[in-house]
């Protein structure tokens, strides 16, 4: 789906923008025009991103590669790609996905292409038609708007594996299983794949807030300093909770081992208490009541009732001894 708005001083936000009139709306210089391509297969977007002048190695990287962030400056315009991370819905344990937003930024028009629904990106197009204020000051205030969404969505993500960290270190503890572990490495994963988007999504951020570019006046670079931030903190916040899970797998792995180490104990104490008794019935052979032993003085009642009483002390002089040696 193509979809565009364009902005005009002093006048309504117009809806009804079709590719058509593109090229004469990119002549109004007072004008900003904000063109979305959503889930828009490459052979109908490639002949309207042509209608912007982009450079067909920037359109090709739009249309058909996938990459990891990163701004390039072609002078007139900027190429932006983006990662955003969302929830997978219905999954047990829960996952995300990561998907790739690209934006081309020039002086009075902002295009983005993504494959699927961003509803970040959806909220500013939805405000931007209430909200003047998203278009009165330049393209490179409303792509500050668009990155800005884009980041602060990590949050809600944020908070998900803050409370699954919650929830799985109280597991640990009372019932620890096969899902708590699943859980644990999930979380490690979504980590793992956070941070390899936001290490090279600030560093893009702060070539923004620092760089010279025809397309972002000097005054608007504060506000991308701004999402540098906010990116760093994310950052810093990732470090900390993937410390919290990696204590938690630490913590479930310790527990599991004591545990077996219980059982453990518990096994060689039974085994150790009736040890004796194998050894008393295989040296006497129990053979209290053969016809015509060769010793008869092993078949008389004392004797029977003398290694019936030795079997039955000698575990109970084994668990004191052992409970003495404060080995259970």
């Amino acid at each position: 789906m193509i979809q565009a708005l364009f902005f005009s001083p002093g006048k309504p936000v117009r809806t009804d923008v079709s590719p058509a009139e593109f090229h004469r709306l990119l002549r109004d210089k007072r004008g900003l025009l904000w063109v979305d391509f959503t889930s828009e297969p490459p052979e109908t977007s490639l002949p309207v991103l042509q209608m912007f002048g982009f450079h067909p190695l920037a359109i090709d990287d739009a249309l058909q590669e996938t990459h990891a962030p990163k701004i390039d400056d072609w002078s007139d315009y900027l190429y932006i790609v983006l990662n955003y991370m969302h929830l997978i819905k219905d999954s047990e344990p829960w996952d995300t996905e990561i998907d790739e937003l690209d934006i081309f930024l020039g002086r009075n028009y902002v295009v983005t292409h993504h494959d699927n629904p961003i509803p970040s990106l959806e909220a500013v197009w939805d405000s931007s038609q209430r909200d003047p204020r998203y278009s009165k000051d330049g393209a490179d205030h409303l792509l500050y708007k668009i990155m800005d969404a884009v980041v602060m969505d990590y949050m809600p993500i944020i908070e998900k594996i803050d409370d699954e960290i919650d929830l799985i270190e109280d597991q640990v503890f009372d019932n620890p299983g096969s899902e708590t572990l699943a859980r644990l490495f999930t979380l490690k994963r979504v980590l793992l794949a956070m941070r390899r988007i936001l290490l090279p999504q600030r560093e893009a951020l702060n070539k923004m807030a620092r760089d010279e570019y025809q397309v972002i006046d000097r005054k608007d670079r504060v506000f991308f300093r701004d999402i540098y931030d906010h990116l760093v903190r994310l950052h810093d916040i990732n470090e900390s909770l993937r410390d919290l899970v990696g204590g938690a797998l630490d913590t479930y792995l310790s527990v599991v081992n004591n545990r077996m180490n219980e059982v453990m104990k518990t096994l060689t104490v039974i085994t150790t208490l009736f040890m004796p008794l194998t050894f008393v019935t295989g040296f006497f052979g129990m053979n209290f009541f053969a016809a015509d032993p060769p010793q008869g003085s092993w078949t008389l009642p004392i004797v029977f009732y003398a290694t019936l009483g030795l079997m039955l002390l000698t575990p109970v002089l084994m668990y004191f001894w052992m409970r003495r040696r404060t080995w259970v």
